[in-house]
């Protein structure tokens, strides 16, 4: 094949200066791009940071180190977004808070919900009201706000001009609002109240950390409307095998918003639905126009969604997931808390009830709404003994501060009381008090801070009680959490009550004195007669100790009108944790009292004691009855010879008004006033110890009224009119009796501790 080459110097000059000017353009093409893209950089430039000037005002600066150091110190992040405008030193008159801070409710003004109205009623009753607005620390707005919402039924419109009208409103300092809901469709602002609360305190529930004003408002939890005023349903999970197996693993039913505010982890919910393990169903079926609105999952969902009943779920799942819904909180985290399933929240931002003193990482699991599909895992990485003790808390948590209106109310106030006592005396009750046995609505922030000051009951899934201390010197209010277990103290304060003296009074406090343990004897002299001169008590010979000292104090001189409650007044005088109460006819020995006393040391959350009584159902009547006869369960034990904690004692002084009204118009029943208010704190009946003689009142100045059938209707009508107080019936029957022949003693060799109770007379 022949080839033919072009050897003509005119065309390949031509073609060297076509590949000149390609090149040419291409370099020229290049650079005019990288200086447009320049130009863009700085040209944008000024453009961006007046728009970063214009926001940085509305931006958090960045942290200091002695910012973080500081937080490390919080149990939650504070939210730094906002302007807090409200402080308690800036917004709150602490002037206005005697010793006693009372909390006035105003005058009822106009139709109220159902749900406000037993908020209302609660603090009415309780030992915190005063009808008299001069001596009020605090002021309750008798005008419903819980509902703030103008598509609810419930809405109050013109909120804000009936309260600029209160008489004692002053822009809202020193009031507080209670709100469960704000904001409305679509986007349910939490600021939208419809009013403007000025330096009000804003209890309320679905709080986020962007708006709360940290250390003045109070958190709450979102409550039903049939949430009961007083009582409540008992935690449900009382007693569990461990580890602890439930069916499910992790639970949540519920609604689904197809679009909308909360609808994002809603919607993916099934992602994570295997119908065994995890269950998690949603509907779509509900609102009126459901059915215009649902998506091409709706019937599928609601299919599954009905093949699960929801009270079985919360008692068959070791995890219930809280979802945020329209608002940040929901009726599930209480249903939860009830059910003894451990709540994994899934609500950013969301501020807990009461986490100002509760401390929830000892009950809840948290997650992160961005992070769904991790949930499943993290649940499965909790231990057998987490689990135990987080579902523990949950029980704990509920039955002392959730599971009534009164409650939730109470707690709130108790919170506001502090930070009166905070600033008064730059202290507050310690962390323990709030996160254990027996709660801080079992306590008195008056009485004592520190849990040494209490009988410390054990936990309701835990085993035996741990002991508590006596009394002692206020720690300081940076005491670690972790304190050992107190001890109850060795000894004890007799405290009698006498209308006469008689050979038995002579006789009990000559035994009294030969009692090993006694340290005091108060003597309350409840008699028109000249009240003995006693100073104190020859101990029996060979005792090297000092002599008994006897104090006596006329309770007609130092308590007039108190009637018979005022056996109990002078705790002032009572220096130990254990006060022994005692008539003053008690047919007791010294070996009876000791052991008495021996037996309260480890269990001093109960009545201990001698003489004992019971109630029962009268179905025929319909109420609660009461029964003197001796069988073998009860209910009651007598104080008239029985041991009771101090703090008992206190907490009766300062109940409700009403219940104490009525034990002084009856002259009766203040025994089982206590009873029922131990039982009512502590969840557990008293213990009755066996006795060698026979409890008798042959002396007693009821002899007469106790054979009297008007006695018993009495005592009957004041058993009903306290289970109406609290909601229920808290008195718990019982048909243990500790032996002092038996009790913990190996009887082959200690046989003869209680010699004398052996023998039996008449």
């Amino acid at each position: 094949m022949d080839y033919i080459i072009n050897r003509n110097p005119v065309l390949v000059c031509f073609s060297l200066e076509s590949d000149k000017m390609q090149a040419k353009k291409r370099f020229i093409l290049l650079f005019l791009t990288c200086v447009f893209l320049v130009y863009c950089y700085f040209g944008t430039y000024s453009w961006k940071s007046e728009l970063n000037q214009s926001r940085l005002n509305q931006l958090p600066s960045f942290a200091t180190l002695e910012d973080l150091s500081g937080l490390l110190s919080l149990p939650h992040i504070k939210s730094t977004a906002g302007k807090i405008p409200c402080r308690m030193d800036t917004c709150f008159d602490f002037s206005k808070c005697g010793k006693d801070p009372k909390v006035y409710v105003y005058p009822s003004d106009g139709a109220v919900s159902a749900s406000y109205r037993k908020v209302l009623s609660v603090i009415r009753e309780s030992r915190y009201a005063t009808r008299d607005p001069n001596e009020a620390c605090f002021f309750v707005p008798a005008i419903d706000t819980l509902d703030a919402d103008p598509l609810s039924p419930e809405h109050v419109p013109d909120v804000a001009s009936r309260l600029s009208r209160l008489p004692y409103w002053k822009n809202g300092r020193n009031h507080i609002i209670f709100n469960l809901y704000a904001g409305t469709w679509p986007d349910y602002a939490e600021d939208a109240l419809g009013f403007d609360p000025g330096e009000a305190i804003l209890a309320r529930a679905s709080a986020s950390e962007t708006i709360f004003r940290d250390g003045f408002d109070v958190s709450l939890p979102l409550f039903h409307k049939e949430h009961p005023e007083r009582g409540g349903v008992p935690p449900a999970a009382t007693s569990n095998p461990f580890p602890a197996p439930r069916r499910h693993l992790l639970a949540f039913k519920g609604k689904r918003y197809v679009h909308g505010i909360g609808s994002e982890t809603r919607n993916s919910l099934w992602h994570l639905h295997d119908g065994n393990h995890l269950i998690l169903v949603t509907t779509c079926r509900h609102g009126k126009s459901w059915k215009d609105l649902r998506d091409e999952r709706c019937d599928e969902d609601n299919k599954e969604y009905d093949k699960f009943d929801y009270e079985q779920l919360l008692a068959n799942s070791t995890f219930c997931l809280v979802a945020r819904g329209r608002r940040l909180g929901s009726y599930r985290f209480l249903e939860a808390l009830a059910a003894g399933c451990i709540p994994v929240l899934l609500s950013n931002g969301w501020r807990l009830p009461f986490d100002e003193r509760i401390d929830w990482r000892r009950a809840v699991i948290w997650a992160d709404e961005r992070l769904l599909l991790q949930v499943p895992e993290l649940v499965r990485s909790v231990s057998p003994e987490r689990i135990l003790a987080l579902r523990q808390q949950t029980q704990f948590l509920w039955e002392q501060y959730f599971s009534s209106i009164e409650k939730i109310v109470f707690t709130t106030i108790e919170i506001l009381l502090e930070r009166v006592l905070e600033h008064r005396s730059s202290r507050q009750r310690e962390a323990l008090i709030w996160n254990a046995s027996p709660g801080a609505l079992g306590t008195l922030a008056s009485y004592g801070d520190s849990r040494a000051h209490l009988p410390v009951v054990a936990p309701i899934l835990s085993a035996p009680p741990c002991p508590s201390a006596p009394l002692a010197p206020l720690p300081a209010p940076s005491m670690p959490l972790a304190v050992p277990p107190p001890t109850p103290g060795n000894m004890y304060t007799a405290l009698l009550y006498v209308q006469a003296t008689s050979p038995a009074l002579h006789k009990l406090l000559a035994n009294i004195a030969s009692s090993a343990y006694c340290e005091k004897v108060v003597l309350v002299w409840d008699s028109e007669r000249a009240a003995p001169s006693l100073k104190s008590l020859t101990r029996v010979a060979g005792d090297t100790r000092e002599p008994l000292p006897v104090l006596v104090v006329d309770a007609t001189t130092h308590y007039p009108g108190e009637g018979v409650s005022a056996r109990w007044q002078p705790l002032w005088a009572v220096p130990t944790a254990a006060v022994f109460s005692l008539d003053g006819d008690a047919p007791l020995l010294a070996e009876e009292l000791d052991f008495a006393f021996h037996v309260w040391q480890n269990f001093p959350e109960r009545i201990v004691g001698y003489p004992a009584r019971t109630h029962f159902w009268d179905e025929a009547k319909g109420a609660w009855g009461y029964s003197s006869k001796w069988g073998a369960a009860y209910s009651m034990v007598l104080p008239g010879a029985a041991l009771v904690h101090r703090s008992a004692l206190a907490q009766y002084a300062a109940g409700a008004p009403a219940l104490r009204q009525a034990v002084r118009r009856t002259r009766n029943c203040e025994d089982i006033l206590l009873n029922c208010l131990v039982a009512h704190l502590t969840r557990r009946p008293p213990l009755k110890l066996a006795q060698r003689r026979r409890y008798k009142t042959a002396h007693h100045r009821y002899k007469s009224s106790w054979s009297d059938p008007e006695h018993f209707v009495q005592r009957q009508s004041c058993l009903n009119t306290f289970a109406t107080a609290w909601g229920y019936m808290p008195l718990l029957r019982s048909v243990l009796r500790l032996d002092p022949i038996l009790f913990k003693d190996p009887v082959s060799t200690l046989r003869k501790k209680y010699r004398k109770m052996e023998l039996v007379t008449s």
